[in-house]
This record gives C-alpha cells, structure tokens and sequence, in this order.
C-alpha cells in the first residue's frame, strides 16, 4: 500500500459523483419496478410495518449496491464505473472477493444505518432513541468514511484499513 496516495480530491469526487448517478438509477429502476408491481398486481401500495420496511430498504437496496459494487472492485479493471471514469482502481494486498466485501459493506454501512433510523423516525415521528441515534450514526460515519477518504495521505477509509485495499490511480 502506498503512504502517500497522489490521488486529488477533484478525481475522488468525480469517481462518487458517477458512482451516485449510477446508484441513483437503480434506484430509480427499483422505484418503477415496485411501483408497477404494486399497482399492477397488488391494486395498490400495501401498507408495510416498520420490520416489513426495513427488511424492503434492506434487501431491495443496500444489499444489491454491496454485491454489485464489490463485484465490480474485485472482477479486473478492479473498479466501479467511478473508479473507471475517474481512471482509478482498487488494490488488494491479497486479491478476494470476500476482501471487497468488507470494503463495500464498510462503505455503504452508513447508508443502511440511515436506513434504519429514518424509517423508525417515519413511523414514531422521531420520537425514538433508534431513530436519532441511527440516523445521527449514519450521517457520523459518512462524514468519517468520506473525510478519510478524501484527507489522509493513502486515501484509504475504514472500509479499505479493515479490508487491506487501496485506491489507486490505474496506471499503479
């Protein structure tokens, strides 16, 4: 692993800009899918429970973005679309899907943990410890995730130290 990764700050955020658009979409296509479903099958959008809800933001989501992202950062050119547009990839001490996993299950940690609280919050009206402290976690440790990211000197966040990854421009 390099202790001073060149990569500027302007590359990195191009790479989450793609990367964002490209999440988006899906959920954009998941959105459409569901709402067709609902409507065409089921006459109308069900009423869920608040376990029902998190189960659906979970395995509908947050799962698929892991297994899609992490798919594509262990499978060669070793990067998501970002990466790639961004002419970046990810290093491995030792190549592993599980590896990338990791990697990915970190990053998108916060996103499930705002999953969490908001959908607690929408059904207590705030009113809960989960959804404070879940969405008030989430929102934590992506300001920490990003700010490693874009700040330490080898680019690496929690997810990258724990998994034993790098990212690194392409031609490394």
């Amino acid at each position: 692993m390099k202790e001073n990764n060149q990569i500027r700050m302007y590359v990195r955020i191009k790479e989450l800009m793609i990367d964002y658009i490209v999440i988006l979409l899906y959920l954009i296509l998941l959105l459409i899918a569901n709402l067709a479903f609902y409507f065409l099958v089921l006459g109308g959008v069900p009423e869920f429970t608040v376990f029902q809800s998190q189960l659906i933001a979970t395995f509908e989501s947050v799962l698929p973005i892991v297994l899609i992202f992490s798919l594509l950062d262990y499978k060669k050119p070793y990067g998501t679309y970002g990466k790639r547009k961004a002419r970046l990839k990810v290093q491995y001490k030792t190549p592993s899907f599980f590896r990338s996993l990791v990697r990915n299950g970190i990053k998108f940690l916060p996103w499930q943990l705002a999953h969490i609280g908001i959908i607690d919050g929408v059904y207590t009206e705030f009113t809960t410890w989960p959804s404070i402290v879940y969405t008030n976690a989430g929102t934590l440790l992506a300001m920490i995730l990003l700010g490693m990211g874009l700040f330490r000197k080898d680019k690496r966040h929690l997810g990258d130290l724990l998994a034993g990854t790098q990212v690194v421009p392409l031609n490394d």
